[in-house]
């Protein structure tokens, strides 16, 4: 012992000047001045050093180095205290006391034998530790994934995030089966229960918050079933009262499954069950079920036995929900009396939540002002806010359902509830209760009480006041007044500056009266207040579309659709600016989705197949024409594409369908008939076009066109009165000019009126100029219907000419075709007279 403490250098106590004073403040178990009187260290010295550690082979490590000799922390591995001192003799590596470096583990060479001892024991550790990959503790990890995914699952489902929760909660299904499947393939005893329970139910919440009720049904189906569970749980000391509480539970949303499906009578069952599962000490879920029970009676009429249940949660657990089902039950039952003191009672009932004074703020503490910063808007303070406007919407929903039935009026039943209120812990909605009066007088088209009532508001609290005369001008902007809407928006917003509702109304009345920029700063402003205003936010895409910013407004509607997905009029909005822009194919996809939306929008699938015209996409333009003419058809743009699209296919008899439709529609228009007769000849139907043609001109007699082809038919069908129609056209001909000419004549009429004042002036012999004028211009007439004259003859010679009288069919040999034939003899049908031009452009439909 003096051997190895010979090695121990001890600071020298009588120096002054100390540099390590100080440090000799800290647990006295760690003085190393004490180590001659520590006994423990006595007893590990003696029992610990000079031993070797068991080594695992029987040969001695060829490392070429000494063992290590007795007496020195180097032949000890993890025993006892760290010392600081080294063998004797080994001045090279001596250290100071208070040296922290542990042995072996320095820089210079070691001659110990610490490597030996440390690789030997580590392969006797590697030999005797269980392996990691064992199939227990695959199991293990498999379990521990399994938790993480229904984790995950839950957390998206908390987020609002159904979908990809139902995903996570389905693979860890899957997961969960594949652990069980292992576990009875290798034999390793049975299933985590727990583990099954957590995923089986989590899959049937996640299936039910996506709506997919046979599902979620199926999988409680499973747990209340299984008998396992309840097996399992009689292991505990309270497992028939944990496993009731939990079948309770799952059968209340079973009924909530059902209650959704409308299937109230399994509902009503299910919530009988789970309130048999709940024993008297969980008396506020006995409520919360009993109080189900009685909306399902309510919405089977049963109005009696609901009161019974109602009046019962009231007593024990009285809640604002409740109140109101059972002012409704009374209300279906026409009790007054009860009415009045059941809403008297809904006053009576607590809401819950503490003051606003914390909320408060002085301004001079410091602490105070943390504080308000740190709960102004914390999750309490949000759940507080959100259960106090349900608390207010629960009293006015009440107020508007008696007020009618309570008294003789309307107003005098409102004004009831309106004292009652006021005499309550609830005063604070006397106001919002004033405005609902009024909003009610708008809805049932009392404009003039609506009004009154809110102009009662103009000199009472600066936010009440706002609110009223924001109520007002959207009741005059309603009713076509924009300058009484524009007066009740600038008073709006003098009483309240952050009122956005106002900002809209006064952009609204700018917007009607065309300042479109005006109109664009209220939207703005209103946004810069809420920005989650969609009113503000459609309005100043409309504004910017008025303004021909497409690229701003489209910007605009976007971020709407971000926050009002699968909206008609946004959508609307997005593809018709596409469009505006040239963007064809992206106004194509917005009018798709919105088609999927309103898949009977006539007006939708007619724009939709212009577009695809446009782009001639035929096919889909066709499909698209086709369900517009379904779902209305009475569209004469439609109804004119259509036709059009059978006569450029060949298929003249559908187009002739069509053109009738039209014609049948417009019979005035002229067009129409021409069309269909101009179909019969097409499909070869001659005779039949001829005298749809003759009742054409018989409706029509100055009509150019008909008496064109009218002509043109006498003429290929050798017919008598061909000279007659062509008589007839040439006199339709020369009336359509002057009718052209006296047009023109009346819109030059002002202009030569002018002039002639002009030449008046300016020459003394104007009147005999104007006399010699008028004979050159009626001599110019003259001649104009002389030439007329001559080159409708000389068209009607070259037209004869043309017919070959003489044509030989090149088919020889085959039978001439009867009468009724589509063609008459001895006429080429690609030598017809009307060829492919028939169908002149003004008569197409465009």
């Amino acid at each position: 012992m003096s051997t190895r403490l010979a090695n121990i250098h001890l600071a020298p106590e009588d120096d002054d000047d100390d540099l390590y004073g100080g440090f000799e403040e800290y647990d006295p178990t760690q003085d190393v001045e004490a180590l001659e009187n520590d006994e423990h260290l006595r007893e590990a010295v003696k029992t610990g050093y000079g031993h070797r550690p068991h080594m695992i082979s029987g040969k001695p490590p060829a490392t070429g180095r000494k063992p290590p000799l007795p007496g020195t922390t180097m032949g000890r591995l993890k025993t006892g205290r760290p010392v600081t001192g080294l063998q004797a003799g080994d001045v090279s590596q001596a250290r100071p006391m208070t040296s922290v470096k542990g042995a072996g583990y320095t820089s210079h060479g070691s001659t110990s034998g610490l490597n030996d001892v440390s690789s030997s024991t580590s392969k006797g550790a590697v030999m005797e530790t269980k392996p990691e990959n064992s199939p227990e503790e695959q199991m293990k990890a498999l379990e521990r994934k399994v938790n993480e995914l229904v984790e995950d699952s839950a957390r998206l489902s908390a987020a609002g995030n159904n979908s990809k929760a139902l995903e996570k909660a389905k693979e860890a299904g899957r997961l969960e089966r594949t652990i069980i499947r292992q576990r009875e393939q290798s034999s390793m005893g049975d299933a985590n229960l727990d583990l099954t329970y957590w995923v089986v139910f989590n899959l049937a919440v996640a299936y039910h918050a996506n709506e997919m009720y046979t599902q979620a049904l199926n999988s409680y189906m499973v747990i209340v079933r299984n008998k396992t569970y309840t097996t399992a749980d009689a292991i505990r000391s309270d497992a028939t009262v944990k496993w009731g509480v939990h079948s309770g539970r799952l059968r209340m949303d079973m009924g909530n499954i059902y209650y959704e499906q409308g299937n109230y009578t399994q509902a009503m069952k299910m919530y009988r069950m789970a309130l048999d599962k709940f024993p008297a000490t969980h008396q506020m879920m006995r409520m919360k079920i009993t109080q189900n029970m009685a909306l399902v009676l309510i919405k089977t009429g049963g109005y009696a036995d609901a009161i019974g249940h109602l009046e019962a949660v009231m007593v024990e657990f009285p809640n604002f929900e409740a109140a109101l089902s059972l002012v409704l039950c009374f209300y279906a039952l026409g009790d007054v009396e009860k009415m009045k003191e059941t809403f008297l009672q809904m006053l009576h009932i607590s809401m819950g939540i503490g003051d606003d004074e914390r909320y408060f703020v002085d301004t001079n503490d410091h602490h105070s002002v943390m504080v308000h910063d740190a709960i102004k808007d914390d999750k309490l303070r949000q759940f507080e806010e959100a259960k106090k406007k349900h608390t207010e919407q629960c009293i006015v929903n009440a107020a508007k359902i008696i007020a009618p039935a309570i008294e003789m009026t309307f107003a005098a039943g409102f004004d009831w509830c309106v004292d009652a209120v006021r005499s309550s812990a609830y005063a604070s909605l006397v106001s919002d209760l004033e405005v609902t009066k009024a909003v009610t007088y708008l809805k049932l088209k009392d404009h003039k009480k609506a009004i009154e009532t809110l102009k009662d508001f103009e000199k009472k609290d600066s936010k009440i006041t706002s609110a009223a005369a924001t109520n007002l001008s959207f009741m005059f902007y309603l009713d076509g007044d924009t300058a009484q809407a524009d007066s009740y928006a600038d008073k709006a917003i003098e009483a309240d500056h952050y009122n956005p509702a106002a900002l809209v109304n006064k952009g609204n009345c700018s917007l009607v009266l065309g300042d479109y920029d005006k109109a664009r700063e209220h939207y703005l402003d209103a946004l810069s207040i809420e920005s989650a205003c969609v009113e503000a936010l459609f309005n100043l895409g409309l504004a910017n579309r008025h303004l021909k910013n497409y690229d701003q407004a489209l910007n605009t509607y976007v971020k709407l659709n971000n926050m009002l997905p699968n909206n008609n009029q946004v959508l609307f909005q997005l593809g018709d600016l596409c469009d505006l822009n040239g963007d064809t194919d992206q106004a194509i996809t917005w009018f798709t989705e919105l088609q999927t939306l309103v898949p009977t929008d006539p007006t939708l699938l007619a724009r939709l197949g212009k577009m695809h015209d446009r782009e001639q996409d035929k096919a889909m333009a066709f499909q698209c024409f086709q369900e517009a003419n379904r779902y209305y058809p009475c569209d004469i743009d439609v109804i004119s594409w259509l036709g059009t699209y059978y006569v450029d296919s060949g298929t003249y008899e559908r187009a002739m369908v069509f053109f009738s439709h039209a014609a049948a529609l417009q019979p005035d228009v002229v067009r129409w008939q021409l069309m269909v007769a101009t179909c019969h000849r097409r499909s070869g139907n001659y005779q039949e076009a001829l005298e749809h043609y003759k009742a054409t001109h018989q409706r029509f007699p100055e009509d150019v066109d008909c008496l064109k082809f009218l002509h043109r038919m006498a003429v290929d069908l050798k017919l008598e009165e061909a000279e007659e129609y062509g008589e007839r056209l040439r006199k339709a001909e020369r009336a359509q000019k002057r009718a052209q000419r006296a047009k023109a004549k009346e819109s030059d009429g002002a202009q030569q009126e002018e002039n002639e004042r002009n030449a008046r002036i300016d020459s003394t012999g104007s009147q005999g100029r104007r006399r010699r004028r008028r004979r050159e211009e009626e001599e110019e007439e003259e001649g104009e219907e002389e030439d007329g004259d001559q080159d409708t003859a000389s068209s009607s010679k070259q037209e004869a000419k043309e017919i070959d009288a003489t044509y030989v069919d090149p088919l020889q040999g085959l039978p001439e075709r009867p009468k009724t034939a589509a063609a008459p003899r001895g006429l080429n049908m690609e030598e017809d007279g009307f060829g492919n031009d028939d169908l002149d452009d003004d008569l197409l439909p465009e």
